[in-house]
Order: C-alpha cells, then structure tokens, then sequence
C-alpha cells in the first residue's frame, strides 16, 4: 500500500491522540484560514468596502471544501502555499473571488492559524496535564504513610513515604499548569498589519485612519481573542512560539524525571509501572517486566527539550521586518513537540492510574539499612539512659563501617543493631533499639505534609479545572 511506502512521523500514526492530530491536520489549518478570510471581509464590510452578504455566505459555506488536488497543482506551478489556497478558494467561490484576501498578505493568515492551533492544542494538553495531577493525589493520599527509603545520590538516606514522594512530581507539575496558564492567558493574535506591519494596504484602502485602527479588533472578536500584538513587522513576534515551546520543554522535563524515578524504582521492586496480561516485556527474556512506558516519556521528553531550541534560535536570527528561514522550521518543531507532549502525557496518565506498590519489598529493604538510618535516635536514647555522646558517636561510626562491610563484600544481613545491644555502655537492649528504629517514627512530617499540601495547593487547582476531566479518556497505542 502507497501509505507504506513513504514516510510518516511516528508521533502522529503511533504515539498522539487523534485529538492533538486533528487539531494539526491540514484540514484544520486551512479551514481556520478560510474562516480568517471571512473574518477580514465581515470587517471590511462592516467599516464601509463594497463587500455582499451573498460573497461572505458563499465562502462560508465553502469552509470546509477543499479540493487538495487543485492547490497542489497550483503550489507546484506558482511555489506559493497561501497563493494557491486563495486559487483553489476563488474556484468554489465565484462571486466572492475578487475580494478574498482582500489587502492581507500571508502571514494574515499563516500567523494568526498558527496562534489559533497553538492555543486550541494548549489547551488540550492542560486537560491531560490536570488528570496526571488527580491521579497523582490519588495515589499521594493512598500511600501517604507507606513508609519508604529515601535517597540522595541515589544512595540510601533519611526515610520518607511513597506518598510524600509522589507530592514531589505533583509540585513540578502544577509549576508547570502555572506556566501553562500564564501562556494561554496572554496569547494574542498578530491581527492584520500587511507587508511590514504598518497597514499601509488599508490605508489605501479605506483612507481613513479611525477605520483602519479598528480591524484588528474586531477581526479577533469575530476568531474568540480579546487581544492583538500591538505593533508587529509581517509576523508576530517569534518569541511567542519560544515562549510556548518552553513550556511544553518544561511538562517535559517534569515528565521525563517522572519517569526516571519509576525506573529506579522498578529496578529496586519497590513500584511498577501497569503491565498489561498480553504485554511482553522482552523477545528473548519471557520473565521480564520492562517499564518501557517510563522509557517512551523519557524518549519523547528527549525530542522537546531539543525541539525546544528551534524557535530560540529563529528568534533570535529573524531579519528586520520579515525573513522566511523560520517558515520550514515552524512546520516541523511547532506541531511536533505538542504531539510529543500530547503521547507524554497519555502514557504518564496511564502509568499514574495504575502504579502498583509493593510494601513488603519496601519494607525489606528499608529494614536493610534502618538502622543506619536510626543512629541518632540511638544516641539519643543512650544519653539518656547516662552514655557520653562523643564516645558512643564513634561506637556507632565504627560499627556502622564494620555492618555495612558485612553487607557489602560478604552479603550478609545487616547487624549493627546486634553489635550496639551488644555494647554494654549504650545501655539498650534490642528491644528498645527496635523500638527506637520504628519506622514510622523516623519519616518526620511526611505525612501530615501530603495531607497539607494536597489541601492547599491541590485541591484549589482541581476544583478550578476539574470539569475539563470529567469525560477524558487516555488510551495508549502502543
């Protein structure tokens, strides 16, 4: 078959949502142009040019009748995308012909589409990103006081709970909604300014300034915006796709150390990414339960922190008024890192629904290195009881070294606590240092800070933006 025979990113025939794709499927794209020639000639006619309501319905009801065929045709002879939609356009609309695009130049529409999209496709993914966030606090709240190690460097340190670890990923993404938020807010459309942005055209024709100012205004009324770039040369600023992509760089980064944590996690048999009854986790290897979700989040999350210096750079290079080098660039960085970010979020939603805890592991391997993680508590209670805190400091350094010796180099159980009951000048029985190594008292305000910080700043979040995942679904291709 001819469709695999070439080329197809695998972000939209493999990982996105068919949402995401359509938002960023052509006949989106040049639908919302025909609609943004409508909106110029309703605000022609409006501000006095000799344009009918018989040629505004006309195109209206062409809105959505593309002939492809003809605009390639016409592309190829001509090299000019927008050029030959206005051909293919004028073919459907006769009477209105004369008067499509009627003082715009491309980027009227190229630009104002590409805002449009860009904020219809935000804010999808703010749904997406909500729902991660409630599964989140589900599973924070579930296991807010299941006991755990926690690490620095990786290396075993100060206990915490599972549950106060997931608030972790939780801050990271509602400074991400933040952002998100900021972004969506104070989008704005480039209007129509033509060539150089001056509105030279209209001056021409309309010779009335009053008449001119007013356009952009209502052309954005009529596209659901409140607010144009006040000044532009032909293109809105290209910091606006900056400014977007870094926050889709930045769901990313959350994403990706989501996903890190998980893997690590998974390798030590304490958490585990869903895995489904037909799933095979390798072709040689049937035992395995690969967290391969984890792995696609940091792949993809990969491809937009790079897609994310693409429209610096253009930013940063553009020419004057107006230069074309962006054009290409835009084309592919821009509808790529949101479907990236779309396939991100579908698989962090599927993982956080169904993330399975396994206690018992985790409790034995933070029994392994408890009491290491309890010798202050132990020095305490010895004091207490009449010790010198320097000298049992050293006590305590030294068979901390000679336990964990015995667990490193000849595998065997870790026995500190044995060699400190044996130790007469701690005056502590075995008891009382197990007593003393209760887990639950040595996760310091876990607990109690889940519960805070789900009821201050959670909370407030979902009651904002629940109704938008209420009827969600999230399904996983592949």
């Amino acid at each position: 078959m001819e469709e695999n025979s070439i080329y197809k990113t695998p972000l939209a025939g493999r990982y996105a949502s068919s949402e995401m794709n359509k938002i960023w499927s052509n006949d989106m794209k040049y639908s919302t142009w025909r609609k943004l020639w409508i909106a110029l000639a309703e605000t022609e006619k409006e501000l006095g040019i000799n344009i009918t309501e018989e040629q505004i319905n006309e195109m209206k009801q062409n809105i959505n009748n593309i002939d492809y065929d003809i605009v390639s045709k016409r592309e190829a002879e001509c090299r000019h995308d927008v050029m030959s939609h206005v051909y293919e356009f004028g073919i459907k609309c006769p009477s209105a012909k004369p008067i499509i695009h009627l003082g715009a130049t491309s980027c009227y529409v190229t630009d104002n589409t590409d805002v449009i999209l860009m904020r219809e496709a935000l804010m999808l993914i703010r749904k997406k990103l909500v729902l991660v966030i409630s599964n989140l606090k589900e599973f924070a709240l579930k296991n807010k006081n299941v006991t755990c190690l926690g690490y620095t460097h990786f290396q075993p340190a100060q206990l915490t709970t599972v549950g106060k670890r997931a608030t972790l990923w939780l801050q990271d993404l509602l400074e991400d909604l933040e952002e998100l938020n900021f972004v969506i807010d104070h989008m704005k459309l480039l209007g129509c300014k033509g060539t150089t942005g001056t509105q030279e055209s209209f001056m021409k024709l309309f010779k009335d300034e009053e008449k001119v100012n007013k356009i952009d205004g209502k052309i954005a009324q009529k596209m659901g915006f409140d607010k144009t770039y006040g000044v532009s040369g032909q293109t809105y600023t290209r910091k606006l796709d900056s400014r977007v992509l870094n926050v889709l760089s930045s769901i990313a980064q959350s994403a990706s150390k989501f996903a890190n944590d998980m893997r690590l996690l998974q390798h030590e048999k304490e958490l585990e990414e869903p895995f489904e009854k037909g799933q095979i986790g390798s072709s040689a290897m049937a035992y395995k339960r690969n967290p391969m979700r984890s792995e696609r989040i940091n792949s993809l999350s990969r491809h937009v922190m790079v897609l994310a210096n693409d429209p610096a750079i253009t930013a940063a290079t553009q020419w004057l008024e107006r230069t074309l080098d962006d054009s290409a660039n835009k084309r592919i960085c821009v509808p790529e890192s949101f479907l990236a970010v779309d396939a991100i979020l579908i698989l962090y939603a599927n993982i956080t629904s169904g993330i399975v805890v396994y206690e018992n592991v985790i409790k034995t391997n933070m029994m392994q290195e408890l009491p290491f993680m309890g010798t202050e508590e132990i020095i305490m209670n010895a004091v207490l009881k009449g010790g010198d805190r320097q000298e049992l400091h050293e006590k305590i350094r030294v068979y901390s070294m000679e336990a964990g010796r015995e667990v490193k180099e000849f595998g065997r159980p870790n026995d500190l606590v044995d060699r400190i009951a044996n130790d007469s000048s701690f005056g502590l029985t075995k008891e009382e240092i197990l007593q003393a190594l209760n887990p639950d008292n040595l996760c310091g305000r876990a607990p109690k800070q889940v519960e805070d910080f789900i009821n201050t700043s959670v909370n407030p979040v979902l009651e904002k933006y629940g109704d938008l995942i209420k009827d969600i679904t999230v399904e996983v291709n592949v």
